[in-house]
């Protein structure tokens, strides 16, 4: 690896900004948990129950994120600033759109959802309160996601970082209030975050509004590229999630160590994906922005460096990781049984980091440049090795250690298939269109 490159400063330029406002959301969490933590086992199950499903909702439709990002950045890098405006509409109609649908939806089917996961007693109604409440946030929280895209496509990453801390901050402030000066409860917990998410998402809509643009209104033509995109990141998204869903389940039927042992490396990979995750959205933005200039030997360039970064970054994530198998997993139980099957997991997960890092960066690199397509039948196609890897684990006893090789070769399967394509330059197509 070579110790500088021309690409280092814009890669950190948008990565570190972009670190910050991934950052936020679990430290935001970890507040939220620690408030009403203090109320009671019920209250913090409920929590639990409840913040799981609406997490679900604002990570399966991160698209409106990622897709607005590829298409603005394109836009901007080819100097149709008029159009990156039009886009900015479009993907507020849609985040609008998509928050009301999500609404809507979750009142109705909240109670059978959530005694469907097992909320019952005091902590499925103290559930059900917050979900109902805290849901009220979502469309803000979903217009959010689409401003958070069209700043990152305008090469604008600190703006988002200042309102996600700012609307964090208000939330901590609001639930402390609510719950230890009113005494609302869970109830209040719910509505400081419904509250918070409502400023924040009136604070990207003014974003999104900012630009001049010929027109506002909505546009199925203008907003079909966006669409387009997200519905393939969907796609991936869904069945990444998926294949993690799977294995729980398949460890669910061996024993309750495997399922908590899988649990503690699974937080763990969420946690360390933040850093990796803000290279592949400086990604996004660096390669969007050149193929929309014309640029796309720079594009590659710019590319192959972030994913030497990130490798090495999964690289370092696996030489602290290792050594620690019998240390780490402590900080999170104390149980025996748990403790050897982490340990037993431990040298796939540390192993992990590293492929991790280089798939995250292509990752990136593929949605930056639209090439959404592929990497959706890509991932589709990993997922169903490991469902058949997470099945014969079961069936032929090979335990958490079959499981989390199948994970591993999950992973090892969307390097090479995303390598190839990376390598063969057909997703470097310049240009708007």
């Amino acid at each position: 690896m070579r110790l500088r490159s021309s690409h280092d400063r814009e890669i950190f330029r948008f990565a570190l900004p972009a670190l910050g406002a991934l950052a936020a959301e679990p430290l935001y969490v970890l507040a939220d948990t620690a408030i009403v933590g203090h109320l009671g086992r019920p209250q913090l199950a409920a929590l639990g129950l409840a913040g799981t499903v609406l997490a679900g909702a604002f990570t399966t439709f991160n698209f409106l994120t990622y897709g607005t990002t590829a298409v603005v950045a394109r836009a901007s890098g080819a100097g149709e600033h008029e159009r990156a405006a039009r886009l900015a509409a479009q993907a507020l109609w849609v985040a609008v759109g998509v928050g009301l649908v999500l609404l809507v939806a979750g009142e109705a089917v909240a109670a059978p959802l959530l005694r469907g996961l097992g909320g019952h007693g005091r902590s499925g109604h103290f559930a059900l309160v917050y979900f109902r409440i805290a849901a009220l946030g979502v469309p803000s929280a979903m217009i959010a996601l689409a401003g958070q895209g069209y700043l990152r496509g305008v090469s604008s990453l600190r703006r988002p970082l200042e309102i996600v801390v700012v609307a964090n901050l208000v939330n901590i402030v609001l639930e402390l209030v609510f719950v230890y000066r009113f005494h609302w409860g869970v109830a209040g917990s719910a509505a400081g975050t419904a509250i918070a998410q409502t400023g924040m998402g009136a604070a990207f809509a003014v974003e999104l509004l900012r630009p001049h643009a010929a027109s506002r209104r909505p546009s199925w033509r203008e907003m079909r590229p966006m669409m387009t995109v997200g519905r393939q990141i969907f796609v991936r998204t869904a069945s990444l999630y998926g294949s993690f869903l799977v294995a729980a389940s398949v460890l669910a039927r061996m024993g309750d160590a495997e399922l908590a042992a899988h649990q503690i490396a699974f937080e763990l990979f969420i946690f360390l994906s933040l850093v990796l995750d803000a290279v592949a959205i400086a990604g996004q933005v660096i390669v969007g922005r050149m193929l929309g200039a014309g640029d796309a030997t720079g594009a590659y360039g710019a590319a192959a460096r972030m994913i030497v970064w990130s490798t090495v970054l999964g690289a370092v994530f696996a030489a602290v990781l290792l050594p620690l198998a019998h240390v780490i997993p402590r900080a999170f139980t104390s149980d025996h049984a748990t403790l050897v099957q982490a340990a037993a997991l431990w040298p796939l997960f540390a192993l992990m980091q590293p492929l991790g890092g280089a798939v995250f960066a292509l990752d990136g690199i593929l949605i930056g440049a639209s090439d959404t397509r592929y990497l959706m039948w890509s991932m589709l196609a990993a997922s169903a090795l490991f469902a058949a890897i997470a099945a014969l684990s079961l069936e032929l006893g090979w335990g958490i250690v079959g499981v989390w090789a199948g994970l591993d070769v999950l992973i090892g399967a969307r390097l090479a298939l995303l390598s190839v394509r990376f390598t063969s330059r057909r997703w470097a197509v310049v240009g708007w269109g």
